[in-house]
């Protein structure tokens, strides 16, 4: 009897042994960590080069680098989140709107969020913003202070839409805010800028003359305080996944029209349906998002944040070596100095303007 058995009993181990390697293969897949996860951890970027991956809902991004807290024409708002980060060249965009803003007459942006330091899926928030190459910018115009940090994390934007009407409020909306958006389009980089319907058609209905860049204004649920400024993929992103571009007209036709039926407004079927961006994992991102996450990161956000035009030491290039320079000169009485700032800002031609860097905060 024992004898006739065996084989009966084998049969259960072999099985037992071939559900357990089952389970065992399948568990990885089920217990992968979330993508909003793993990057939302990252406080710093990667000391590598600047470069974009995927698509602007679905990627990451090297090399990034961190708009100063204060500027002469800006101020960073809701600094616990940690996204002031982006490609060097949204930051360079964003410091360069700033200015040009100022001298249109803005009195200085307040700059929501960009990135977070390597991008990826976020915690809360956004679909987007995930390669570097999306800011949000405040329709609240700066205060002539320099605020704290408590003033930055609990200060309440104004919205400019009425909630019922879908209607910009006409007692809050300006002519500032109308240049604000116009010179926001009027760079080359910028390829859409998304506002709220109503702040669409305040333009459509009011802006004469030159109506052209009012092509890259780009209706969207949302972004009835803020508007949403996004570039295109940059030089050294190969892989990085463009988004179609916008229509050659102005937009104030019957796809703004359609925002203002009850479709676009009707309830949610499904409310209670996961976002994208809370189930996404590594494997939905693009390959080299693993590599993003386990790149080297500069000392300090410090040497990672850029300088009206100096470059970050998280992106600088080791500096080559150098014979050693003849005594006279290394002694300071040539006409080169004896030293130099590897990641000193380059001079700019023409006549210098002061700017003095902020005080740290």
């Amino acid at each position: 009897m024992k004898t006739a058995s065996r084989p009966v009993v084998a049969k259960k181990s072999l099985l037992a042994a071939a559900l357990g390697l089952f389970v065992l293969a399948a568990q990885p897949a089920a217990a992968e960590e979330r993508a909003k996860d793993l990057f939302g951890a990252e406080k710093l970027p990667t000391a590598t080069t600047p470069q974009s991956f995927g698509f602007y809902s679905k990627g990451c991004f090297a090399g990034g680098v961190a708009i100063p807290m204060d500027g002469p024409t800006w101020q960073v708002m809701r600094p616990s989140r940690n996204r002031r980060w982006g490609h060097p060249a949204m930051i360079a965009l964003i410091e360069k709107l700033s200015r040009d803003a100022a001298a249109d007459g803005w009195p200085g942006l307040l700059i929501g969020d960009i990135s977070q330091p390597r991008g990826g899926p976020m915690m809360t928030g956004h679909a987007s913003h995930q390669i570097g190459l999306d800011a949000d910018i405040w329709l609240t115009p700066m205060p002539d202070r320099a605020m704290t940090r408590a003033q930055r994390e609990s200060m309440s934007a104004t919205l400019m839409v009425d909630e019922k009407t879908h209607l910009v409020k006409d007692a809050l909306w300006t002519p500032q805010h109308t240049a604000l958006l116009k010179r926001a389009a009027s760079y080359t980089e910028v390829e859409r800028i998304l506002v709220n319907p109503g702040i669409k058609k305040k333009l459509c209905d009011t802006v004469k003359g030159d109506r052209g860049w009012l092509r890259k204004i780009r209706p969207f649920w949302g972004h009835d305080y803020h508007f949403h400024m996004r570039i295109g993929c940059q030089p050294g992103s190969p892989d990085c996944k463009a988004q179609e571009a916008t229509p050659d007209d102005d937009g104030c036709g019957k796809p703004l029209a359609w925002w203002f039926t009850e479709e676009p407004w009707r309830p949610n079927k499904k409310p209670d349906a996961p976002k994208a961006r809370d189930v996404m994992t590594m494997a939905n991102l693009p390959k080299e998002c693993r590599a993003v996450l386990d790149a080297p990161g500069p000392d300090s956000a410090e040497a990672a944040t850029y300088h009206g035009g100096a470059v970050p030491v998280a992106v600088a290039a080791p500096e080559p070596e150098v014979p050693s320079p003849p005594a006279a000169m290394a002694s300071g009485s040539g006409d080169l100095p004896g030293a130099a700032n590897a990641f000193a800002a380059t001079p700019r031609m023409g006549a210098p303007v002061p700017r003095p860097r902020p005080p740290a905060n």
